[in-house]
C-alpha cells in the first residue's frame, strides 16, 4: 500500500510526464487491442455454444457428377453434400451425437408492408440440437419442423433481428413474417450472441431445410437427386471418440453408399469412376464454424496485428526511455532512501509499482481508443462485409488489453526500475562526479533502445511505402468503365413470388420508369453485378478452335439489356449493340470482349462467327465486339467474356441495374427506392451503391492495409524521433561540463555539433541497417498482398530511408544546436 501511495504521489509531482506516458500507452495498447479484436474475430473466435471443441465439419474431396450450389460465405465445393446423402448419413451414422445440415440464402423479409433485403439460413431439424442451444424466446427448430418437403412454414428469428425489428417484443411468437413471398409463423428467437455457424454470414432468420425450394424458387427441385450438391454438414462428436476414430467408422458407411448406391448411377470414364469410388469423408475441427473468411482475411488481419504489435513494442521502448530519464533525475532521492536503509529490492519495487500504475491507467485509457479505432475500421470496410462480422470490443479483446497492459509494464518498467535502484552510497556522497560512469552506461543503454526504435520504425515505414505504392498501382488500373455519376442497385422479384414472365415485365418497367426521371441519361441492367467479385461462366465451343481436354475454353458470361454498354461507357469496337429485336424466338446472339477474340483466334472475322455453349445453347451468333474492361475484380487480369441479351434469358431471378445521370449520385440514390416502391411497395431495393463506392469496396483490403500501416508508421516514426531527441538532450545535459570545457579550451561550436551528430549517425546507421534488412524480409512475406511491385522495391526502400533520415536529422538538430551554444562559465558552474 505504501508503494501504491508513493506511486500516486509521483504521478501528481510530474503530471505532464505522466499524461504523456499514459497517452502513449493508450494509443499503443488501444491500437493493438483493436487489431486483436479483428484478428480474434477472423481467426480465433469459437462459436458461442457449449463444448464447441466437440464440433466437426464434414467434407468429401474428389469428383462430383452434377451441379454444385455453394454458399456465398463458405464456397468450398468439396464441403458440399447432396440432400439424399445428408439424410442417409444422418439416419445411419453412430459416431456423432447429432449430424446437422445447413445452407445460406438471400431473403426478402416483409413485416406487414415494410420489406427489406436480408440473409437467411436453411437448417435441418437437428441444427440447434447439435449446437446444444436454448432459445431466448419461444422454441428453436427441431426434427418435428421438417416432416416433409415444403411443409412446416415456421421461422426462428436471430436475437439481433428481434431486437432491432421488434424491439424485443415477447408477443412476436405466433406472428406472421413473410420471407421470400412465403408467410411463416415465428416460433422462437435464437439466443443472444449466436449469429449462425458461418463467419461472414449473419442470418436474420432460420428456416427449415425442407423449405429450400420455397425460399429459393429458381433452384431445381433436387431433394431426391444424388447429383445436386448444396448442403453443408457439421456434427458433434460422441464423448471420448477421436477425429480419426470417428472418420474411420463414418467412412465405412459413406463408402458403402458411394459404391453401392451412387456409382452405378453414373456413366463416366474409368479414371473418374475410380476416383469417385475412392472418395472419403474428411473430418476437421468445427469449433469456429465453416467459412472461407479465415482464408481470405486471415493474412491481412495477421499482418495488421503484427504491425500494431511492433507499434506497441516501440511504445514500450519509448516509455522505458522516458522512465530512464526520470530515474536519472531522481538519483539524489534514491541515494537518500538507500542511506536510510532501503534495500535495492525495496527501491526497485517502488519504481515498478509506479510503472504498474502508469500501465494500468494506460490500459484503461486504451479501451475508448480501441472502440474509436474499431469504429474507423467499420467505416473502411464494405457494409456487407461489416454486417457479417462482429467488429466490436469483445470480452476477449478486453482481456487482451489487460494482458497487454501487464506485458508492457514488464517491458518498459523492469529495466528502468532496476537501473534507477542501482544506487551506491559512495556515489551519493561524491555527488555528480560519482555518477559519470553510471551516466555513460545509462546513455549507452538508452542509445540501444533508440536504435531499436529506429529499426522498428524503418520496418513500418517500408511496409507503409509498399502498400501505398501498391494502392497507387491499383488506382491507375484502367477499368474500361466510367463509374462517375453511376449508381447500381438490385431487385429480386422471384423471391417475392413473381413468375419469370412477370419478373421480366417488372424489369422492363423499372428501366422505363427510371429512364423517364429528370436528369437520368441512361439505364441498363445485368444478371451479374460489375466489380462485385461475382462471376458466371461456361465452357464454349468455337469452330476451328482446339477444344481438347487440355484446352482452356472457359469464358465468363453475363445477361445484359440493350444500352448496357453505353450506360457503363464500355466501348463497342465492332458490330452492334443488342436491340429490341433480340427477343425470345429470334436468333441467339452474343457480344464478346477483345480477350475472347484473341483467345479463340477470331481477330479477322469475329462479327458473324457462331459458337455454342455445350448442353446449354447450340448456336450463338457474335454480333459485336466490346473493348476489354474489368468485370468482377479490379486487380485480376481480364479474362474471356461474352454477353447475352437479357430478353433471351430463360429466367433471371435477381437483376442489377445501372443508372447514370447528369445529376449528383446522391439524388439518384434517393430516386431509385421511390421509383421501385411506386411499382411494388413490397419489393426491397438491395445493394444500392455508387459505383465509385463499389470500386473502393472491391479493393477495400488494399485501402484498409495502406491507411492503417501508414498511420502506424507515422506514429512509430514520431515516437522514434521523440526517443532520439530525449537521448540526445539527456546526453547533452549530462555532458554540459565537458562541452563547456571544450569550448573554453578553444573548440569551435561546429566541432561540438559534429560531436553530437556523430553519435546520431552511429545510432541511425545501425538502426537503419537492421531495420531495412528486417523490412526486406517483411516485404517478401507480404508480397501476396501487393499489386504491381515486389516486396523489396528499391524506390520504396530509398524513400523510407530518406524519410527516416529527415526525421532523425530533425530530432537531432535542437540538441546539437544546444550543445554548440553552451556558455563556458555557466558550464563550469554546472552542478
Amino acid at each position: 500500500m505504501n508503494n501504491l501511495t508513493g506511486a500516486v504521489r509521483q504521478l501528481k509531482r510530474r503530471p505532464g510526464l505522466s499524461v504523456i506516458i499514459i497517452a502513449i500507452l493508450a494509443i499503443g495498447i488501444g491500437a493493438t487491442t483493436a487489431m486483436y479484436s479483428l484478428f480474434h474475430e477472423v481467426l480465433l473466435r469459437s462459436l458461442p455454444v457449449p463444448e464447441s471443441e466437440r464440433l466437426v465439419n464434414l467434407s468429401a474431396p474428389g469428383p462430383i457428377f452434377g451441379p454444385s450450389y455453394g454458399g456465398e460465405a463458405i464456397g468450398a465445393r468439396e464441403a458440399l453434400f447432396t440432400y439424399e446423402m445428408f439424410r442417409d448419413l444422418e439416419a445411419e451414422q453412430t459416431v456423432f451425437t447429432g449430424l446437422a445440415g445447413h445452407a445460406d440464402f438471400s431473403a426478402n423479409i416483409a413485416v406487414g408492408t415494410q420489406a427489406s433485403s436480408g440473409r437467411g439460413m436453411l437448417v435441418s431439424g437437428s441444427y440447434f440440437d447439435v449446437l446444444n442451444l436454448q432459445p431466448a424466446l419461444g422454441r428453436l427448430l427441431g426434427p418435428a419442423d421438417e416432416p416433409r418437403i415444403d411443409e412446416s412454414a415456421v421461422v426462428v428469428l436471430s436475437y439481433d433481428y428481434w431486437r432491432s425489428q421488434f424491439g424485443m417484443d415477447p408477443s412476436v411468437v405466433g406472428r406472421q413474417l413473410t420471407v421470400n413471398g412465403q408467410p411463416l409463423t415465428v416460433v422462437g428467437v435464437a439466443p443472444e450472441g449466436f449469429h449462425g455457424t458461418t463467419l461472414g454470414w449473419r442470418p436474420q432468420v432460420f428456416v427449415p431445410l425442407t423449405l429450400r425450394w420455397l425460399m429459393q424458387p429458381t433452384m431445381p427441385r433436387s431433394f431426391e437427386s444424388r447429383n445436386s450438391y448444396w448442403v453443408y454438414l457439421f456434427a458433434r462428436l460422441t464423448p471420448g471418440l477421436s477425429l480419426d476414430e470417428a472418420a474411420a467408422s463414418l467412412n465405412v458407411l459413406y463408402s458403402g453408399i458411394i459404391n453401392e448406391v451412387e456409382a452405378p448411377m453414373f456413366d463416366r470414364s474409368d479414371d473418374e469412376m475410380r476416383r469417385f469410388r475412392e472418395k472419403r469423408v474428411v473430418l476437421e475441427p468445427g469449433a469456429r464454424g465453416q467459412s472461407k473468411i479465415p482464408q481470405m482475411a486471415g493474412p491481412p488481419a495477421t499482418l495488421l496485428f503484427g504491425i500494431t504489435s511492433l507499434v506497441l513494442l516501440i511504445v514500450c521502448v519509448n516509455v522505458a526511455n522516458l522512465l530512464l530519464a526520470r530515474g536519472a533525475s531522481r538519483r539524489a532521492e534514491m541515494a537518500i532512501r538507500a542511506c536510510v536503509g532501503a534495500s535495492r529490492g525495496r527501491l526497485a519495487g517502488q519504481l515498478l509499482t509506479e510503472s504498474a500504475v502508469l500501465a494500468g491507467l494506460g490500459g484503461l485509457a486504451s479501451l475508448p481508443v480501441a472502440v474509436w479505432m474499431l469504429a474507423g475500421l467499420t467505416a473502411l470496410i464494405p457494409q456487407d462485409v461489416a454486417n457479417g462480422l462482429a467488429i466490436q470490443l469483445s470480452p476477449p479483446a478486453v482481456l487482451f488489453a489487460a494482458g497487454a497492459s501487464l506485458v508492457t509494464m514488464l517491458l518498459f518498467g523492469v529495466a528502468p526500475a532496476w537501473r534507477a535502484s542501482d544506487m551506491e552510497l559512495g556515489r551519493a556522497v561524491k555527488g555528480p562526479a560519482g555518477h559519470v560512469g553510471g551516466a555513460r552506461g545509462l546513455t549507452r543503454f538508452r542509445s540501444s533502445l533508440t536504435t531499436a526504435q529506429i529499426a522498428l520504425s524503418a520496418v513500418l515505414l517500408v511496409l507503409a511505402g509498399l502498400f501505398a505504392q501498391s494502392l497507387a498501382n491499383v488506382a491507375r488500373v484502367d477499368l474500361g468503365i466510367d463509374v462517375d455519376s453511376l449508381v447500381s442497385f438490385s431487385v429480386s422479384p422471384r423471391l417475392n413470388g413473381y413468375s419469370p414472365e412477370d419478373g421480366n415485365r417488372l424489369y422492363d418497367r423499372i428501366e422505363a420508369e427510371l429512364a423517364a426521371e429528370p436528369g437520368v441519361s441512361g439505364v441498363a441492367s445485368s444478371s451479374v453485378p460489375l466489380l462485385a467479385r461475382a462471376a458466371l461462366g461456361f465452357r464454349v465451343a468455337v469452330p476451328g478452335f482446339d477444344s481438347g481436354p487440355s484446352a482452356d475454353t472457359f469464358s465468363f458470361s453475363n445477361f445484359i439489356s440493350p444500352g448496357f454498354l453505353a450506360t457503363t461507357s464500355m466501348s463497342l469496337m465492332a458490330g452492334r449493340d443488342f436491340a429490341e429485336r433480340d427477343r425470345p424466338g429470334s436468333q441467339p446472339v452474343a457480344i464478346v470482349n477483345e480477350t475472347f477474340v484473341r483467345t479463340f483466334g477470331l481477330e479477322d472475322d469475329a462479327v458473324g462467327t457462331h459458337f455454342s455453349i455445350p448442353f446449354v445453347i447450340d448456336d450463338l451468333e457474335i454480333v459485336g465486339v466490346v473493348a476489354d474492361a474489368k468485370y468482377n475484380n479490379v486487380k485480376s487480369e481480364i479474362l474471356s467474356q461474352f454477353f447475352l441479351p437479357r430478353a433471351q434469358a430463360p429466367d433471371v431471378p435477381q437483376l442489377y441495374f445501372y443508372v447514370r445521370g447528369a445529376i449528383d449520385a446522391q439524388t439518384l440514390m434517393r430516386t431509385v427506392p421511390r421509383v421501385v416502391a411506386d411499382l411494388d411497395p413490397g419489393l426491397p431495393v438491395g445493394n444500392l451503391i455508387r459505383m465509385e463506392q463499389q470500386v473502393e469496396a472491391n479493393v477495400y483490403l488494399d485501402r484498409l492495409i495502406t491507411m492503417l500501416s501508414a498511420g502506424f508508421a507515422a506514429l512509430a516514426t514520431l515516437l522514434a524521433a521523440v526517443g532520439l531527441y530525449g537521448v540526445l538532450a539527456y546526453n547533452v545535459t549530462e555532458r554540459t561540463r565537458e562541452l563547456g570545457l571544450r569550448l573554453a579550451l578553444g573548440a569551435r561550436p561546429g566541432n561540438l555539433r559534429s560531436l553530437v551528430l556523430k553519435q546520431v549517425g552511429h545510432i541511425a546507421l545501425v538502426g537503419g541497417a537492421i531495420g531495412l534488412a528486417a523490412a526486406i524480409a517483411a516485404g517478401r512475406a507480404a508480397e501476396a498482398l501487393l499489386f504491381g511491385l515486389s516486396g523489396y522495391d528499391p524506390r520504396v526502400l530509398g524513400a523510407a530511408a530518406a524519410v527516416l533520415a529527415a526525421v532523425i536529422l530533425g530530432a537531432s538538430y535542437l540538441p546539437a544546436r544546444r550543445a554548440s551554444r553552451i556558455a563556458p562559465m555557466k558550464a563550469l558552474r554546472y552542478e
